[in-house]
């Protein structure tokens, strides 16, 4: 599996306030851009995986939700996350 629970700690230690801080947008919007850049890296070889492709699609609008939400509360953190994960509008 390419998500463990050691790499989800990992990824909310870094982006959020503690490793079991999974609600923080930040830890949230990390965990979706990783699942998004290894669904991506999956679409790359399998172009007729639908499925594949309807999650995708759905996983970024709920990232993007995020942001918009971020954006609306506090535009420092929704900067700071931006420049961290290298994601662009």
């Amino acid at each position: 599996m390419y998500l463990t629970a050691e790499k989800k700690k990992e990824i909310f230690k870094k982006h959020g306030k503690s490793e079991n801080d999974s609600g923080s947008s930040e830890g949230q919007i990390a965990l979706f851009t990783h699942r998004i850049a290894h669904l991506t890296e999956h679409l790359k070889s399998n172009r007729k995986d639908f499925n594949t492709e309807r999650s995708l699609v759905r996983l970024v609008g709920k990232r993007r939700n995020l942001l918009d939400y971020l954006i609306k509360t506090d535009i420092v953190r929704y900067r700071a996350i931006i420049k961290e994960l290298g994601i662009r509008k």
